[in-house]
């Protein structure tokens, strides 16, 4: 899952990215709201953690542009302003959700999960193929009951593919799930991570096939 985090205190966005990639997530930092502008215009995230108080502005007006997209990509309002007008303020201007500084965690990550179930997010419960099974909301893979321990990465590539399982996922479309926008990447990482996940899942007798699509991309499909 790919996040935007639009936060301009480095205390609090080095401590919010290092807890959500702990969480196998990616995440795009931003400091300003020109900033977030331009990275959203990627369309590649999954959901937005917002500031307030910006450099260049209130981040409630970032809101009204999000929504103008029409793609209901869900948006968290972190700030410290947590007042009762401030958080109607920003749920009024169209946030999923509003929540106080300072927070836990496991608060944000819980809250999360529920915009993303929401019928406007990009959620699922679980995804099935094969003997193979992904838990979304505590992304986890699993084979019959029994967890399959895989890197973040190698875990973003599984959750890519099966989202779009029978379908050929373009080798661009993979590196954006995958890689942040800060990132080096290696011509063969991808690959790499391709290779390493096709053999865990054979080892585990998962039922699934990954296919490579020569100059495109990769497919997953359940094994014949």
């Amino acid at each position: 899952m790919r996040i935007l985090l639009v936060e301009d205190e480095p205390e609090m966005a080095g401590a919010l990215s290092g807890a959500l990639k702990g969480y196998d997530m990616v995440v795009d930092h931003v400091l300003t709201l020109a900033q977030a502008e331009e990275a959203i215009s990627a369309d590649v995230h999954r959901a937005v953690l917002l500031d307030r108080q910006l450099p260049d502005g209130d981040g409630l007006g970032l809101i009204p542009k999000l929504r103008a997209r029409a793609d209901g990509i869900p948006i968290i309002v972190l700030t410290a302003r947590g007042e009762l007008a401030d958080r109607i303020a920003g749920l009024d201007h169209g946030a999923d959700d509003y929540l106080a500084k300072p927070f836990a965690v496991e608060e944000l990550l819980a809250r999360l999960r529920a915009v993303l179930r929401r019928p406007a997010g990009l959620q699922c419960d679980l995804l099935r193929v094969g003997r193979l099974a992904f838990d979304c909301a505590h992304r986890e893979a699993s084979v019959e009951g029994r967890t399959l321990e895989l890197p973040r990465r190698e875990l973003l590539v599984l959750e890519t593919l099966l989202r779009r399982m029978g379908r050929t996922v373009l080798r661009s479309s993979l590196e954006e799930a995958v890689y942040n926008f800060d990132d080096e990447i290696q011509s063969n990482a991808l690959d790499t991570h391709v290779s390493r996940l096709r053999r865990k899942l054979a080892e585990v007798q998962a039922g699934v096939e990954i296919h490579g699509i020569r100059g495109v991309g990769y497919l997953l499909k359940q094994a014949q």
